[in-house]
């Protein structure tokens, strides 16, 4: 049973507790729609099994509650992605990922009607409940469009409700409409339908009879559905989904009657590749005459004079970069002083812990473990919310979609769209928030390629070792007179993992399948608007709970793991250099040393290698607890000179060589040394597949590099 059958057997009970999607197209303001219906009562995950975000929130009135869900934005049922199937699959009721669907809302923008109305007309058509909302009648009036919601409404067969979303206007009327629609024993299912002639109406008879018979479909539901089914094999085959034997032998005879109705309107010289779309838009430019009037009174729109400038292709990556960086700057500034106030409020902690208790296995748990753990997850909460309060803001703006089109070019060689380059840059600071950041990708091939890439950004937790191996070992040398040595070789560093990135983007985007792309990118840049500043923190209040609420629980649990490796087994009688040696993480390290040493590193960089998965710069304090300097940071002259003069005692030769210290710095370029980046892919992918599989293709990456660096210095005599 499906669709409007579905529907009326829903509606004969009226319980405490309903659900009710919003779609609409990207751009249309669903979500903002979404946001000023909700607002802090929202939960956010993904749908079960998929990486597609999935929100929900809640609204209550008359001692009841809606549940309200809000769906990916997709232009068609026709599904072009896994985001449209899932919204598809949603609205037409072959997806039980919500429990008691009693009301579909369309958000539809004013300002484009059109091209909006082309979705709501096939949802309607499904015999669904429908309520319109025509969102940014501001934008409308100032294009010179006057829409008349209450012709509109007539002609659609449901009600329409005006709306300027992010000012709230209309949305005390929306949401009263919404509460007295779910609960309606009936429901609202007399929408109007597209008008199909009899020469078309008599060639797909037999389709619409068999979704009758089959579907539980009925009326103009059969009909459109079986347009559809004639006009895309994407709709065919969701209806040739195997069940059984004799489900089995109907789905043989659609096949057949399809190929029929092909043929039918072949011969009546008919494309029946377009068919749905050209009766669709067809009975839609019907409607907008009949509904919209120009009022002579449009203004130059100012974003077609900024993007004049914005999207110009010298000018816009210009003041692409210089926004940017600009950004980026300015996460760094700012995150600085909350960072270290953080990290300073949990030293406290843990020192005011270790006072009040007394020494021992639990004190060094709980401010080692436990205390250090809570760290490594507040630590990044500034940049994860000066992250997303920039990128909210942008995206509010409509500039993020401006930000797509221009970089499109430069990353359709890797596969990838536009949409890729901000969480690429946003990993320079950190990839944590590079990775929350790929939600702004609908595509979700893109998206996972990019989550798997983005951990070669040169992170700034790379640069505390960066900073250490190149005080050490590379000299301060004038380079053309006015560049350094060591700030080329930083450089190459970050140049190296946008070379690892390109490429394994390069080979991701085939083993995932490389998408089919149009000789020309297409897509819709929305008009500039104000941004709502309430919904840019409510963004960053969901991202900073999600982040510590999810991905925070495993960084906790690998810190306890890691702090356990490196206490244990207890040797209180040795000092921090022979404990760490003897530590099931030393023991760890030299079992490792065979290894790693063909990469010209020891037991003791094993060691580095092991506790540096808590996070990169911890590779800086291992080495110093071993080398017994403390205080020591990247900086310390005396860890530097130390590393310069160790020795093996068994070769007399230096363990440390300009050789070894490039190929260390290799292998963190490439390697994944950081838990919090393993917790919030997984995550963020839903899945702990694909942590482990970035995590595996990083390290043989890493080791390769390595293997390559030394080996073959030394293979031309430079070791």
């Amino acid at each position: 049973m499906t669709d409007r059958a579905q529907f009326s057997e829903q509606n004969k009970q009226t319980p405490e507790a309903v659900d009710i999607a919003i779609v609409g197209n990207p751009n249309a303001g669903k979500t903002t729609v979404f946001n000023a219906l909700t607002g802090l009562r929202q939960k956010v995950g993904n749908y079960p099994g998929v990486t597609v975000e999935k929100k929900t929130g809640r609204i209550h009135g008359g001692g009841r509650e809606v549940r309200v869900h809000d769906l990916p934005g997709l232009y068609s049922l026709i599904p072009k992605s896994l985001d449209d199937k899932i919204a598809s699959d949603i609205v037409h009721g072959h997806s039980n990922a919500l429990g008691n669907l009693r009301l579909v809302v369309v958000v539809v923008d004013a300002s484009n009607l059109s091209r909006n109305l082309y979705l709501v007309t096939q949802v309607i058509e499904l015999g669904l409940p429908v309520l319109v909302a025509a969102n940014m009648m501001d934008a409308a009036a100032q294009c010179g469009i006057e829409l008349n919601t209450s012709k509109l409404a007539d002609r659609l067969g449901c009600p329409v409700i005006s709306l300027v979303a992010n000012k709230r206007t209309g949305i005390p009327e929306l949401k009263d409409r919404i509460l007295s629609m779910a609960f309606r024993p009936n429901g609202n299912t007399g929408g109007s339908a597209m008008k199909i002639g009899t020469d078309v109406s008599d060639v797909i008879e037999p389709i619409a009879g068999w979704l009758r018979d089959n579907a539980g479909m009925h009326g103009t539901a059969s009909q459109s559905e079986a347009v559809r089914i004639v006009s895309s094999d994407v709709a065919l085959e969701k209806w040739l989904t195997t069940t059984n034997g004799q489900m089995k032998r109907e789905q043989s005879r659609l096949s057949t009657l399809v190929a029929a109705s092909r043929d039918g309107l072949q011969q009546q010289k008919l494309d029946w590749t377009t068919l749905e779309t050209n009766l669709r838009y067809k009975w839609v430019d019907e409607i907008c005459r009949d509904v919209i009037q120009k009022t002579g009174k449009e203004r130059p729109r100012f974003s077609e004079i900024i993007d004049k400038v914005l999207t110009h292709r010298v000018a816009g990556p210009l003041c692409f970069l210089i926004l940017f960086a600009l950004i980026f700057q300015s996460i760094f500034s700012w995150a600085e002083v909350p960072m270290a106030a953080i990290d300073s409020l949990v030293t406290w902690a843990g020192d005011q812990v270790a006072t009040v208790m007394p020494d021992g296995v639990l004190e060094d748990l709980l401010v080692n473990g436990a205390i250090t753990g809570v760290g490594a997850i507040l630590v990044f909460l500034p940049q994860i919310l000066f992250l997303f309060f920039f990128l909210s803001l942008l995206e509010d703006t409509g500039y993020m979609a401006r930000v797509a089109f221009i970089m499109d070019r430069l990353m359709r060689g890797t596969g990838l769209s536009g949409r890729s380059v901000i969480p690429l840059l946003s990993s320079f600071a950190c990839a944590i928030p590079g990775i929350m950041a790929t939600r702004t990708i609908s595509a979700s091939r893109d998206r996972l390629v990019t989550i798997m890439i983005a951990p070669l950004m040169s992170c700034s937790a790379r640069l505390p070792v960066y900073a250490l191996i190149i005080g050490a070992f590379v000299p301060a040398t004038a380079v053309l007179g006015i560049f350094t040595l060591p700030g080329l070789v930083l450089l190459a560093l970050y140049l190296l993992g946008i070379f690892g990135a390109v490429v394994a983007a390069f080979v991701f985007t085939r083993f995932l399948g490389r998408k089919q792309r149009p000789s020309t990118f297409v897509m819709e840049l929305p008009p500039y608007r104000m941004p709502s500043l309430r919904w840019i923190l409510l963004q960053m209040f969901e991202r900073a709970r999600i982040f510590v609420m999810t991905a925070g629980k495993i960084i906790l649990a690998i810190s306890i793991v890691l702090w356990f490796l490196s206490s244990y087994p207890r040797a209180d009688h040795l000092n921090s250099s022979q404990a760490i040696k003897q530590s099931y993480a030393g023991q760890l390290g030299q079992v490792i040393e065979p290894v790693i040493r063909p990469l010209g590193f020891d037991w003791k960089m094993g060691i580095g290698l092991i506790t540096s998965f808590a996070a990169r710069e911890v590779l800086v304090s291992t080495m110093a607890t071993i080398y017994n300097v403390e205080n020591a940071d990247e900086n310390s002259q005396t860890l530097r000179e130390i590393l310069r003069n160790e020795v093996d005692p068994e070769t007399g030769q230096p363990v440390y060589t300009p050789l070894v210290a490039v190929s260390l710095m290799v292998f963190f370029v490439f390697a994944c040394q950081c838990m919090s980046t393993v917790a919030i892919v997984r995550r963020e992918t839903n899945s702990w597949r694909w942590p482990v599989i970035m995590v595996a293709y990083m390290t043989a990456m890493a080791y390769l590099g390595s293997l390559i660096v030394y080996q073959g210095g030394i293979a031309l005599g430079l070791g």
